[in-house]
């Protein structure tokens, strides 16, 4: 299985990514050991994530994810706001 996933920012920023291991990728966020973007920015939590059969599906998924402006992430995929 693989997962899409948007993680909050202490700043209240947003980061999407796709893993086959949610739990983990996580924890390397959180460890500084994730991706650039979280390494400067201090992940807090998991805010939405979705599975799928296949990689190139959350792939294509986390692509449609990231086009999209931060308003529609919040709409579209009912993101807590809140810092």
């Amino acid at each position: 299985m693989w997962f899409v996933y948007v993680l909050k920012c202490v700043d209240g920023t947003f980061y999407t990514g796709a893993t086959n291991n949610l739990e983990k990728r996580f924890l390397e966020h959180k460890m500084g050991k994730g991706g650039r973007y979280t390494r400067s920015h201090k992940v807090i939590q998991i805010i939405y994530s979705e599975q799928f059969s296949t990689k190139s599906r959350a792939l294509k998924k986390e692509f449609e994810i990231k086009s999209w402006s931060r308003q529609k992430k919040i709409k579209a995929l009912k993101l807590e706001t809140r810092r």
